[in-house]
């Protein structure tokens, strides 16, 4: 939690309650919620901050690298905490989004890097398909 204490007084940004939680609701998940999603999550601890306070803090915290915005074709955007590059995977059945953890993917980004000429600064990768529970249950 200090990291976010840190990071917000660097940029001269208030330690609000309402930013902690929000970061925190990241933190604490792989589930890659929504900004709707953080909000009702939050909604009974803070009854009184409002969808456009949870939108605006992960606005912020994406603007000073705290957390990424995933663009998963939902029409609306997912967070995470994690801001190091890796892949997500998506179900196109339920919706759940995962991470994709493997090394090939940096093999991946070098070949392209090699290929291209260009210098890669970073890359949103996304996978889609169906998770183990929705194919089983086809």
């Amino acid at each position: 939690m200090f990291r976010i204490f840190e990071v917000l007084k660097d940029h001269g940004l208030k330690v609000t309650p309402q930013r902690l939680a929000v970061y925190e609701v990241l933190k604490n998940t792989k589930e890659h919620p929504s900004a709707e999603t953080i909000y009702n999550k939050l909604l009974p601890l803070y009854p009184t901050m409002s969808f456009a306070t949870v939108y605006k803090t992960l606005q912020v915290l994406k603007d000073i690298n705290l957390v990424q915005e995933l663009n998963v074709g939902e029409g609306s955007f997912r967070y995470d905490a994690i801001v190091t590059h890796h892949p997500h995977i998506t179900c196109l059945g339920c919706g759940k989004v995962d991470d994709v953890e493997d090394e090939m993917i940096f093999d991946l980004q070098d070949k392209v890097s090699n290929k291209t000429g260009y210098k890669l600064v970073r890359q949103q990768l996304y996978f889609f398909g169906y998770c183990p529970a929705c194919r089983d249950s086809e």
